[in-house]
């Protein structure tokens, strides 16, 4: 990748170096003509000559700084929001990720609608679709020939259907980019873990990349290896992920057959994994990046994971790998009807936005269709919602039209280089100072006072990432006042203020820069003013509790599943809710609603008791906040079957139990996270019976609380959660269990 990159950068300057020769040579040559007409030298044009070529010689462009995007990632920072959709197998089974033995016959979407899908993407602002063409069950959303593991197994169309096909041809009418994912981890195939897997994987990409292209990206996780059918072997695999695929091989297949998608994975080779699920990306996040091993077997001293370090990047990373911030918009990334009041809302995505894009990173938003084959009615208002209000809060820069002041133009070329670049419709067409002014300010004269909350700022990625730091000042009370700074600008950068500010006169200083800097946009923008959602928390004794910032004149809520109105009941101050249930609540002003939240909840928890284990305070696994966690086992043997982590709790009395819930610690940390579980409940404390047992799917980076149907409602006193395996370490780290 070095090689490559090195060789993209040399070529980029010599593509510079020979358009300004080409200029020079061309006023040479008419110039040359003017200075011997009439067969006489004209000392005059001789002099005018060596002017003109001295400044063309003297105006040259700036050298790239650093490491540069190819094109391929050029067209993936321009692509910036895309959706990832989860179809499959696991629709059907309720599950997260599937085991690999779920038969093809399950798979019959009564109203697949790939246009649906690809129409709410395109409604929500979002510009391309990944399609999870397979996941880690192993089952293929097209008729490939390397495995019957295949759609055309399934009864969907008689055999006869193609949902990669319907998928690609919704996105070419609709005008979105395609992309797809295929998971490297086959839990259904007999030969994984052998080489043989490898080379039918590679035909899977070939079969993908052949028949379905072009497509913007070529998306891979780094789920691979564990518990798996297999065939009907039923046991454990084990890979080293960084040597048993021959990335680089299969990375030079990709290039082959689609040379212009970008290729994302945990580490590159395009595109970084951000480190979390939670669709953020650092307050600072450079897009250049030096990927260490997946595995380096360490944490950073500041808690962040083993990823950690991909949330901000390097400042002088080797390679230019920006980051990728995935997010699903329900809790979790396959359909659940359980989850249906539990879609993000629009402010929600608004913030997302904010925090990935606004960060120089992309947003790539997990959509995840229902059994009907289709969007949720919940999911297409979300993301319509969400549309409109990007493009209200984008719609008018104040700072067009404006006056501004520059203390340095390159080589005084305005044309080439000016302030007119910050507004125009070129993205990357920018103010760009000489080489030797590092810090230049740009002062803006607005004309008269405009309100605004937002600041945005692009950098020309073309030419590296170039600035370290910024501020951003308004003229007040007869001074300039600092109003906001950040770091790492790249491909974008969004300020968020926390308050609406007035003013005139705004300058933008350069703090910090390696390199003479390139701004290519440059703008203010206000924001819908909006309610904030409420806060809705309860106590153990189940007395729930609601809150809210801002100017309102009531919160309204609701406890019978419907959404709250103007006319529900208005929240005066905390009420019971000891049997659980969802409270849903609004703020108002006036007759004008905000954002709506929602919180369920299970039975409360007072005269609950912890029984077991007894050495340990562990009053932080049922006192109803998500944020205390409780540790056990941590001195015991390995987390195995054989050896479980087991916690005993007394309800107090026997209660009708439909489900279980189970809160991870709400950290980035791999350590003491249980991944497989068996629930037992008993009315003696002496006799067991396990009414539910699986795997946490995907809980390592999705910290979402788990919710467990059983398959028929229990009564019981006693509830015991055993671990059977974690992550990381020894012991097991837990911040609620309870019961609805």
């Amino acid at each position: 990748m070095l090689i490559f990159n090195l060789m993209l950068s040399f070529r980029k300057l010599m593509f510079l170096k020979i358009m300004m020769l080409r200029s020079v040579c061309t006023l040479y040559v008419t110039f040359s003509k003017l200075m011997f007409a009439g067969g006489r030298l004209k000392p005059f044009v001789l002099i005018c000559t060596f002017l003109v070529i001295g400044i063309t010689g003297y105006s040259q462009p700036p050298v790239p700084y650093g490491p540069v995007p190819s094109s391929a990632q050029m067209q993936w920072h321009e692509t910036g929001m895309y959706c990832l959709i989860h179809f499959g197998p696991d629709t059907y089974t309720d599950k997260e990720w599937g085991y690999g033995d779920e038969d093809p016959v399950i798979f019959n979407p009564s109203e697949f609608d790939a246009l649906q899908i690809v129409s709410a993407a395109k409604a929500g602002g979002f510009k391309g679709i990944v399609v999870v063409a397979k996941h880690h069950d192993g089952f293929c959303l097209w008729p490939t020939k390397t495995t019957e593991h295949n759609i055309s197994k399934s009864p969907y169309k008689n055999g006869k259907g193609d949902i990669i096909r319907e998928f690609k041809d919704a996105c070419d009418k609709s005008g979105m980019k395609f992309g797809l994912y295929c998971s490297p981890w086959d839990r259904n195939s007999a030969l994984y873990g052998t080489s043989a897997y490898v080379d039918l994987y590679r035909e899977q990409l070939k079969e993908l990349y052949t028949e379905y292209g072009p497509v913007f990206i070529s998306w891979h996780d780094g789920a691979n290896g564990g518990d798996g059918y297999y065939g009907g072997a039923r046991e454990k695999r084990t890979i080293d992920r960084t040597t048993y695929y021959g990335w680089d091989s299969t990375w030079d297949l990709i290039r082959r057959l689609q040379p212009m998608a970008a290729i994302f994975g945990d580490v590159g080779p395009d595109v970084r994994w951000v480190g979390n699920e939670e669709g953020h990306a650092g307050e600072t996040c450079w897009a250049t990046y030096t990927p260490e091993a997946p595995d380096p077997g360490m944490e950073a001293a500041n808690g962040y994971s083993r990823y950690w370090k991909a949330t901000e990047g390097d400042r002088n990373g080797k390679y230019w790998m920006p980051a990728e911030c995935d997010v699903p918009l329900r809790p979790g990334w396959v359909y659940h009807a359980s989850d249906d009041q539990k879609v993000k809302s629009p402010y929600t995505l608004l913030d997302l936005y904010f925090k990935s894009v606004g960060r120089g990173a992309a947003l790539d938003l997990g959509l995840s269709p229902d059994k009907r084959g289709i969007l949720h009615e919940n999911d297409v208002t979300i993301l319509k919602e969400f549309g409109n209000l990007l493009k209200t809060a984008f719609s008018n820069n104040l700072v067009k039209g404006a006056i501004f002041k520059a203390s340095d133009i390159r080589q005084n070329n305005t044309r080439q280089y000016g302030t007119a670049n910050l507004t125009d419709a070129d993205p990357w067409s920018a103010w760009v100072t000489n080489d030797e002014i590092k810090t230049p300010v740009l002062t803006i004269d607005l004309k008269d006072e405009k309100t605004f909350n937002i600041i945005k700022i692009r950098e020309n990625i073309r030419l590296g990432q170039r600035i370290d730091s910024f501020s951003v000042l308004i003229y007040k009370d007869k001074k300039w006042q600092k109003i906001a700074g950040a770091t790492s600008i790249g491909a974008l950068r969004l300020i968020r203020l926390q308050q609406y500010l007035k003013a005139r006169l705004v300058r933008l200083v350069i703090d910090k820069a390696a390199a003479c800097p390139a701004v290519s946009e440059f703008g203010l923008y206000a924001e819908p003013v909006h309610l904030t959602a409420p806060v809705i928390s309860r106590d153990k004794s189940g007395s729930v509790h609601i809150s809210t910032v801002g100017a309102v004149t009531a919160i309204r809520y609701t406890t019978d599943g419907k959404e709250p109105t103007a006319r529900s009941t208005r929240y005066s101050g905390p009420f019971l809710l000891p049997e659980g249930g969802t409270v849903r609540a609004r703020a108002f002003s006036g007759s004008v609603g905000g954002e709506r939240t929602v919180k369920e909840f299970g039975l409360a928890k007072a005269g609950w008791k912890v029984l077991y284990p007894q050495s340990n305070d562990l009053s932080a696994l049922i006192d109803d906040d998500e944020q205390s966690v409780a540790g056990i086992n941590s001195n015991g043997p390995q987390v195995t079957a054989q050896t479980p982590a087991d916690v005993v709790v007394d309800l107090g009395k026997a209660v009708s139990i439909r489900s279980f819930s189970f809160t991870p610690p709400q950290n980035t940390r791999l350590n003491g996270i249980a991944d497989k579980y068996v629930f037992y409940v008993s009315n003696d404390n002496l006799n067991w019976k396990a009414e539910a047992s699986g795997e946490f799917s995907n809980i390592a980076a999705n910290r979402e609380q788990q919710h467990i149907q059983l398959k028929k409602p229990v009564k019981a006193r006693y509830i015991k959660f055993s671990a059977v395996h974690v992550i990381e370490g020894q012991g097991v780290l837990i911040a609620e269990i309870g019961v609805q």
